[in-house]
């Protein structure tokens, strides 16, 4: 049996505001619909209190980089996992852009280099019971796959709901999936699906 990948966060220093500034504006000459989105960035980068406070407008908060999390499709089995640390980049001949990723809970001898377009997103979020009425047939989620040899997470979308009441266990409504990566069908509790981030990168 492989060694599953957990989406558990284990303790992680974290990257620096400086590296996260660098590894955004490399993918910002990549890719400029996101240009406007990245604007914000620089405003939570800087050290100095003064300019920062003058540059964010009173009452919001500027975006803390250092709570960001991502999570990366793993070449080898199309599952996705947490992302522990970005190692470096580079750009293909085909002008695509590809990241070396360490997942978390592995060591360097499963990093893999992924196209950052394709296999990197801002990480996917557990639903939490009082979402259930949030959840619409055609959804794409992240959905937990237990089979016999593995339990790993791949991208799959709602086919239909089957709303029932919920009690002291919580969300007991169950969800047909189809997953993307094979076209199976299953029905899951809530507990085994995530919500793709409203945070677009």
């Amino acid at each position: 049996m492989e060694r599953l990948r957990p989406r558990e966060r284990q303790v992680f220093s974290g990257f620096t505001k400086a590296e996260v500034h660098n590894w955004f504006q490399n993918r910002l000459q990549d890719f400029p619909k996101i240009e406007k989105r990245m604007t914000e960035i620089p405003k939570a980068c800087t050290s100095n209190k003064t300019q920062e406070s003058s540059q964010v407008p009173e009452g919001e908060k500027s975006p803390d980089l250092s709570e960001l999390e991502f999570e990366a499709r793993s070449s080898k089995d199309g599952a996705w996992y947490d992302v522990a640390m970005f190692l470096t980049h580079r750009f293909l001949s085909s002008g695509e852009a590809e990241v070396r990723v360490r997942f978390v809970g592995f060591g360097a001898e499963e990093d893999e280099w992924v196209n950052i377009k394709q296999a990197v997103r801002e990480r996917s979020v557990p639903l939490e019971h009082s979402e259930c009425q949030k959840v619409k047939v055609g959804d794409l989620v992240l959905c937990f796959q237990e089979r016999r040899d593995q339990a790993i997470y791949y991208d799959a979308h709602i086919i239909e709901i089957q709303r029932r009441m919920h009690d002291i266990r919580g969300c007991r409504c169950l969800f047909l999936v189809r997953y993307d990566h094979d076209s199976t069908e299953e029905k899951v509790r809530l507990r085994r699906l995530c919500r793709r981030s409203t945070h677009q990168l």
